[in-house]
């Protein structure tokens, strides 16, 4: 699935985000990055993503080289991944419905295949009877929630989320990490970037660890892959 090859990126000003990363992470897993704060951990979502690309070395998906990837190209690519950021970036002018149902109409699904999905998606993270809410009367958990359903209303292979769970307590942290987890014991692959590392501990998932851009720690080789059933 992700395959990183010594990839090392390097912003203007010399600031090196990360350093000869090499890793694997195989279709149906379910991995966390940890490190410190600027470690090069959205740095390395990025980049799976097709926001950045690296400076030097080699990052596979599904084996494409994502270096030479045209731009043109980088949105049929992104239909495979559903990205989860700590901001959920809702638009507060467009009820619940329509946040989650803006990816299918983008790629011109017809009204009731999105009707059908979104309301699929909603229902996975427990707010099927929000869908006519707006997101400013959600709680702060509800609306990542919502974020989560958009990510996933198109059925990716592969779910990113960069620090998913900072703002909220510990019990919707867990309520949060506990829908990836579901997620992964379907079929998809899940990488997840955070600083929790109790959660982490708790939840037994194999972790890599950054410091400075470097890869100090890579357990993935233990991890298991995700039971292909359910809702995918």
């Amino acid at each position: 699935m992700i395959e990183f090859h010594n990839v090392t990126k390097r912003f203007e000003g010399g600031y090196e985000a990360l350093s000869n990363v090499s890793l694997k992470l195989g279709d149906g897993q379910m991995a966390f990055i940890t490190g410190h704060s600027g470690a090069g951990k959205s740095t390395l979502l990025k980049i799976i993503a097709l926001i950045e690309k690296p400076t030097r070395g080699q990052a596979l998906l599904n084996r494409i080289n994502l270096n030479t990837v045209a731009r043109r190209r980088v949105p049929y690519i992104r239909r495979n991944i559903g990205i989860i950021f700590q901001d959920h970036q809702l638009l507060f002018d467009r009820p619940v419905f329509e946040n989650v149902a803006l990816p299918l109409q983008i790629q011109g699904y017809r009204p009731q295949e999105i009707a059908k999905r979104t309301r699929a998606a909603l229902d996975k993270v427990g707010l099927l009877h929000k869908e006519r809410s707006m997101p400013i009367t959600l709680s702060g958990g509800e609306q990542q929630r919502v974020g989560i359903a958009r990510a996933v209303v198109h059925k990716p292979m592969l779910l990113l989320a960069d620090e998913p769970t900072g703002n909220l307590d510990p019990v919707l942290s867990r309520e949060i990490m506990q829908i990836f987890v579901d997620f992964n014991q379907v079929g998809v692959t899940v990488l997840v970037a955070s600083h929790d590392l109790r959660l982490i501990e708790e939840l037994d998932k194999p972790r890599m660890t950054l410091n400075r851009g470097q890869l100090i720690l890579n357990d993935l080789d233990d991890s298991e892959p995700g039971d292909d059933r359910g809702w995918y």
